[in-house]
């Protein structure tokens, strides 16, 4: 088996000519990031993978022998050894979709997350499936965070048990994650979600990034989202928080179950790039961002973008740019 990295350079590399040599299994070596004056980082992440622990059935269908936690685990396990700091995040939507979910309430799921050394998540639409019971039955399960700054949980079972973010210290520097949820009226069966407050994402986000941002000195801002990639109407989206926003520097999205051939650059309200990407569903692939970061400013620089495709077959890796 082998996993094939298919490496998005197209704007990221201008200033990078030593990131360009990126070999299909190895990504880039840590050493090749990390001097005295930079700090190197590698965001892995998944989104939608929806109770998909094997890999799909060899059964002729589109995405026979694709995904499996298996493999994933394997692959993750594999970059840790190579990267110093590696930080491993979900979009939400990690439940329902196989009999796992069904026959086990999230517990198969959330425990394999934590073996796997998953950072911090938030919640998709399917966490409620099986009501405010059953998520808080399946929370323990879970070593990692989960971070909902736009859902108010003041007067559910759930109170307390979720964060609106989390600031990881890695070499000096402080990388701030925070999670936003997709509004669950028309989602989600009112009974399973009773309590729960919906707020608007962008004011939160807008205030919940400042604070990361100018009161904790991060040098790079996450945005764990459960929004959706874009949608036809006025509907808030991932490029629309984008766009409104001002201290978010990447979203790594979910929702939309959408295949992004590539991350996309949104100019924000503060004139600077926010970086968005999602990598499709049910863990088919792994999403892969290496930042450099000047140790003395702080200052952030994506040097490459991709996403390992998790499967049986062996594939040669394509580079885009």
């Amino acid at each position: 088996m082998e996993e094939s990295l298919i490496i998005n350079r197209r704007n990221f590399l201008k200033q990078a000519g030593v990131f360009a040599a990126v070999s299909a299994m190895g990504g880039i070596p840590s050493m090749a990031l990390a001097n005295d004056e930079h700090v190197s980082l590698t965001i892995l992440h998944t989104n939608d993978v929806h109770s998909r622990i094997e890999p799909f059935p060899m059964d002729g269908s589109h995405n026979q022998g694709l995904g499996g936690v298996a493999r994933r685990a394997t692959l993750v396990e594999r970059i840790r050894s190579e990267q110093r700091n590696v930080l491993l995040l979900d979009a939400g939507d990690m439940v329902q979709g196989t009999p796992y979910f069904n026959l086990f309430g999230g517990k198969v799921e959330l425990e394999l997350m934590s073996k796997m050394g998953y950072d911090a998540g938030t919640f998709g639409n399917h966490e409620f499936d099986n009501g405010l019971e059953g998520l808080a039955a399946m929370l323990p399960y879970a070593n990692f965070p989960f971070l909902t700054a736009n859902y108010d949980f003041s007067d559910t079972i759930i109170n307390g048990q979720t964060r609106d973010y989390i600031i990881f210290k890695k070499q000096g520097l402080r990388i701030g994650v925070f999670g936003l949820g997709i509004r669950l009226a028309g989602l989600v069966d009112p009974t399973r979600c009773r309590g729960v407050r919906y707020l608007d994402p962008i004011i939160v986000a807008n205030e919940i990034a400042g604070r990361l941002k100018n009161d904790h000195k991060c040098s790079l801002v996450i945005c764990l989202s459960h929004l959706g990639y874009q949608y036809r109407d006025n509907k808030v989206s991932d490029r629309v928080l984008a766009a409104n926003t001002r201290f978010i520097d990447l979203i790594i999205g979910g929702h939309t179950h959408t295949f992004m051939p590539e991350p996309e650059l949104i100019r924000n309200l503060n004139g600077r790039t926010t970086v968005i990407n999602q990598v499709g569903f049910a863990g088919i692939n792994l999403g892969r961002l290496d930042y450099e970061f000047e140790r003395k400013s702080g200052k952030a620089s994506l040097v490459t973008a991709g996403r390992y495709e998790i499967s049986v077959r062996e594939r040669s890796l394509i580079k885009h740019g």
